[in-house]
Parts: C-alpha cells; structure tokens; sequence
C-alpha cells in the first residue's frame, strides 16, 4: 500500500495570511484512489529546511507532493529544494522556456527575464505541463519514490492533480484495485467523551475505522474503509453504521454535507410548518442560516441589547399570532463569566423551556449555541 506525505511551501501559510486548502483537496483524492496519507507539514521559503522536510518524508513515505515555491521570484525556492534533497542540479530545459513564453502569449503578457527561473528544474526529473497557469509543474522518481511538485494556486493544482497525477499514482503504484471510502455521521448535543463512551468498542476496529471529531455542541464519526471498489467499501462500513444509529439514535441528525440547519428545515418540511425565530445575543444567525434552506417556513425579528426571560416569552405570545405553528425564544448572554443560553419553543398553547452553559472558550460560545438552539427545535419536532 502506497504511503504519502504532503508538504506545503509559504511563509505566508505560516504567517496565517492565507488558509491552506491544497491540503485538504490532495487528502481527499488521495484517499479516493487508495494512498494513505501520514503526515501534513507547512514549511517557509527556505530551500534548506524544504530540502531537509524532503529528505526526512521520504525515509516514511513512498509520495512526497508539494505545493507552492514554482513561481518566478527569489522567494519562490522549491525547485532548488528539490534538487538539493536529491543531490542533483538544476538544468535549464530550453523547450520548457518556449512553453513558458508561449503560455504567456496565449495570455497577451511578456514574460521578464526572472520567468526563465521557471525552465529550471532538478535534472532527471519530468515536466508536468500546466494548462491553466505559467508554473511548471515536475515529478522525480527515485527507485520506488517519487516527488511531485505542484503549484500553489488552487486551480492550477487541481487541474495537475485531475490530469496528471491521479494517472500517475495509479499506474506507477497499482492502484486500481484499491479505494479509501469514507463517510461522516453528525451527531449533536453529545460530548465527544459521551460519545466514546457509547461507541469505544467500534473505534478499536482496524478496517473499517471509527474515529470522532469534536466541535462545539457537535461531534462527527468518521467512518473509513479499505477495500478494492466502492461497492465492496460500502458493504463493509454499512453494519457499522447500523450499530452507530443503534447506539445514538436521534443524537445523529445527518451525514456527511448534511448541515444542522438544513436538517431542521427538513423536519420542517416533512411536518408541513413554519416558525418564527426571537433572537436576542446572536445577532441573527440562526433566522439568516435557516432561512437559505428554507425562506418559505422561516421568519422571525432579532432584539437589540438583554431582554429578560419574561419579555422574551411576552414577545413570543404576540409573535405567535402571526401565521406560524411554531415560535424559538432564544436568550445567550454572558452570566457570571459563564456563557448562558436560555430557550423556549412555543406550539399552540404550550411552551417548553430549557436553559444551557457552555464552560468552553467564549470564541466557540456563539456556534455552541447556535447548534444547541436548532437540536431543541429538532428535539422537539422527533417527539411530535
């Protein structure tokens, strides 16, 4: 089974000025195809520490993909990294300076005399042509090692990725008989230590794998198979699946792109109701997140500064004479350094209260409430 590292090239990934998203498409298709993928490491523009992250991913790896450092400029050093991790040199490629210059025509520029840095690259290693941009791409083979470097722009790593190394990687690693198939269960208003509690056994398994990703006031359950096709991959991870709905029930609201307020809206439709929304402490986002999925059953008013539980309730009775079968009261405040949500879920002639803390960093506090405050309605709409 193939084993591959990613390395990301920018000083500027380092700084935070930009977000690393080649990461997370190349993990994905790399699992699609069947490559294991062990490590994730950012490193600045600096050829000799590219160099030495180079050489040490290799001594694991069988794939090593890079991305960015392929421009033109001095700070831009992945080619000379490359070439120094594999003890070679640099060699100018003539044609690929004619495929430079030509893509700069096709593109109504002239390219500067810095842009023929870019018809350097590590000698022995094999042009990749990039269709959609001026960078070329290279891949190094060594015995049963390759190195990929790829460009830094998103779209122009992506269409390398689609139109090259997929090819690639399959052929060169046989790998048409291998998938990595995942699928992701969303759970809510359960704590990831609740959660493994409940599931601990499941996660000792080796192929499927089970593992849980905690955010606040959610936790996802990642399920991960191993097998030669996507059919066979799927019939694997089914029965665990049938145990995970067995074990959580209701505390699973989706899967996999499936939205908490989307899954609302669904309940919503599928009992034919519409509610409106008081929202005082989170500035709207529940009524605008919903609303997306579905402007026909949503309204609702946000109130400006606290409101006690008493107003909330009286501006929820006037608001329950509207045309709504459904109303949220929804209070977050901060109480005595402790991040407090009050709610109240109005039908007919009922009201149902509740009221949470959250301990947690006061960043994650607003999406906390937000999820516990969509999982009350959806509560509520389960037990109809």
């Amino acid at each position: 089974m193939a084993i591959a590292e990613i390395i990301t090239i920018g000083t500027e990934l380092l700084l935070g000025e930009i977000q690393d998203t080649n990461s997370k498409y190349l993990a994905r298709v790399l699992r699609d195809i069947g490559v294991d993928l062990y490590r994730l490491t950012t490193v600045g523009d600096n050829p000799q520490r590219i160099a030495a992250t180079i050489t040490e991913a290799l001594t694991r790896a069988d794939i090593v993909i890079t991305t960015g450092g392929l421009g033109p400029t001095i700070d831009d050093p992945t080619r000379q990294a490359v070439a120094e991790a594999m003890a070679v040199e640099l060699e100018y490629q003539p044609e690929l300076w004619e495929v430079i210059i030509s893509r700069f025509k096709r593109y109504n520029r002239q390219p500067s005399e810095n842009n023929k840095r870019q018809a350097f690259i590590p000698k022995g290693a094999t042009v990749i042509e990039n269709m959609v941009g001026t960078a070329p791409a290279f891949v190094f083979e060594s015995k049963q090692k390759s190195i990929i470097s790829l460009p830094g722009v998103p779209r122009e790593m992506e269409y390398i990725t689609q139109n090259f190394v997929l090819n690639y990687l399959k052929t060169r690693y046989l790998l048409e008989n291998t998938i990595i198939k995942a699928r992701v269960l969303h759970t809510i208003s359960l704590g990831e230590s609740s959660i493994d509690e409940i599931i601990g056994d499941l996660e000792l398994l080796s192929n499927p794998t089970v593992g849980l990703l905690a955010h606040p006031g959610q936790t996802d359950i990642r399920v991960t198979a191993k097998a030669s096709s996507e059919q066979t991959a799927e019939a694997m991870m089914q029965p665990i699946i049938e145990m995970l709905y067995a074990k959580l029930g209701n505390y699973i609201y989706g899967e996999d792109e499936t939205k908490l307020e989307e899954a609302v809206v669904n309940l919503l439709n599928q009992h034919n109701l519409r509610i409106n929304i008081i929202d005082s402490g989170l500035n709207g986002q529940i009524l605008s997140r919903l609303i997306e999925y579905g402007p026909e059953r949503i309204n609702g008013s946000t109130i400006n500064g606290p409101v006690s539980k008493e107003t909330l309730i009286k501006i929820m009775k006037e608001s329950s004479q509207q045309d709504v079968d459904l109303v949220l009261g929804v209070r977050f405040q901060v109480d005595q350094n402790r991040q407090v949500l009050y709610l109240a879920l109005s039908q007919g002639n009922q009201v149902f209260e509740g009221e949470r803390s959250f301990g947690g960093p006061s960043g994650d506090a607003p999406l906390w409430a937000f999820n516990s405050a969509l999982d009350f309605i959806r509560r509520k709409m389960l037990e109809n």
